[in-house]
């Protein structure tokens, strides 16, 4: 007749506390590897929001193609590198339209840098707006004289609770209606100021050129960015050969830490796994002495009644018992510690129990697979040799 699990799980303690050194050194072992992994993926979760926050702080993921020559490139010319690269999610041009230039609202005045856009640019820029709207098809067709301006510059200009959507404003003594509102963010340079967009239409009326500027490309993912910025530079040099074709992206110190991050997660994790694996090793170590050592108990337990299957669920629980115990006891250590440092440094971290479970499974995945075979030997001695050992 089986044991019942209550019975089983007191003779499991009765047996751990037995030895308690021992049981106590296979935590250890346990709780350094479980500690090993947890650390690491902890430190690749903080990484990752420390990455995601400083994205959040700078427009989407882009980068921006540029020619030295006399012609520069014309709307055809986006369009013919928008049909040749892959995985673009938004296309769209900017030209310099002035730097510090001077906005006026009644007796307010602000410096502002002023951008010429195409249509694409709020989805390429990734802004979310905040008040009124971007420009519309019609505002290019008809050449309307009306701006988006950011955030920063809609604070230095309009006060006293004056909402900027459909105010007149004044840059280089020209007026403009205030359409829309788009958040400050950081662009190509790391850092944030006032600006203001006009559409290109306008800029092209104002100026009589047909140049576009540069054309910048938002990919769908932001690990195929610097392949895109390849292709497109190879691309556009075979229709410019004799033009300086320039590419620039505005995530490359973020890609550069995003690997070294990775590279240190990968190494931390290989560290993590083999402290794991000697933990495992002491469980089976400890599985198997204790086998040896009582052999003339199983023999006589066997003997009165007790099953195969009792003898190798209670080894197993054994293992699971030390897994668990030096499992859950890492997890909350590297918590707090966790804890602890990223209050220090001001790093992002919460919580994550899906990192602790994985852990966790991991500690009681290896704690099972070591203890397993040896419990599996000790199921199926003989009662009676295991006496006679006695």
């Amino acid at each position: 007749m089986s044991l019942s699990p209550l019975d089983l799980l007191r003779l499991t303690c009765i047996s751990l506390s037995g030895n308690l050194l021992r049981s106590a050194l296979t935590t250890v072992g346990v709780f350094m590897g479980v500690a090993a992994v947890s650390a690491t993926l902890q430190v690749g979760n903080i990484s990752r929001a420390v990455i995601a926050e400083q994205l959040a702080k700078r427009e989407a993921p882009q980068f921006r193609i540029t020619i030295w020559d006399d012609l520069g490139f014309k709307l055809e010319d986006m369009e013919f590198l928008r049909h040749r690269l892959k995985g673009i999610q938004a296309i769209s041009a900017a030209k310099w339209f002035g730097f510090n230039e001077k906005v006026i609202f009644q007796a307010e005045e602000a410096e502002t840098n002023i951008f010429a856009v195409s249509e694409d640019h709020l989805l390429t820029s990734g802004r979310r707006l905040i008040a009124g709207r971007f420009f519309s098809p019609n505002d290019f067709t008809n050449y309307r004289p009306v701006v988006v301006i950011d955030e920063m510059l809609a604070t230095q200009l309009f006060k006293g609770g004056t909402k900027p959507v459909d105010q007149r404003i004044y840059a280089n003594g020209r007026p403009y209606i205030v359409v829309g509102v788009m958040e400050s963010k950081e662009g190509f340079f790391d850092k944030i100021e006032a600006e203001m967009w006009v559409s290109m239409s306008v800029y092209k009326a104002m100026t009589g050129s047909q140049t576009i500027g540069g054309i910048s490309v938002r990919p769908y993912n932001l690990k195929d960015i610097k392949r895109m910025e390849k292709q497109g530079k190879k691309v556009l040099k075979q229709r410019f050969p004799k033009a300086e074709v320039h590419t620039r992206n505005n995530v490359k110190k973020i890609l550069e830490q995003q690997e070294i991050l990775e590279l240190a997660s990968q190494g931390l994790l290989a560290v993590g796994v083999i402290s794991l694996l000697v933990g495992g090793v002491g469980i089976a170590n400890i599985t198997i002495a204790a086998v040896m050592e009582r052999t003339p108990e199983i023999g006589l337990r066997r003997a009165i009644g007790a099953t195969q299957r009792d003898i190798l669920l209670q080894f197993i629980l054994e293992a699971v018992i030390l897994s668990l115990a030096g499992g859950i006891a890492a997890i909350v250590t590297v918590h707090g510690l966790t804890v602890v440092v990223a209050d220090v440094f001001k790093l992002p971290y919460k919580f994550d129990s899906n990192t602790a479970a994985l852990a966790l499974g991991a500690a009681l995945a290896v704690g099972v697979g070591a203890g397993f075979f040896p419990a599996l030997r000790a199921s199926q001695l003989d009662p009676v040799k295991a006496l006679r050992q006695g």
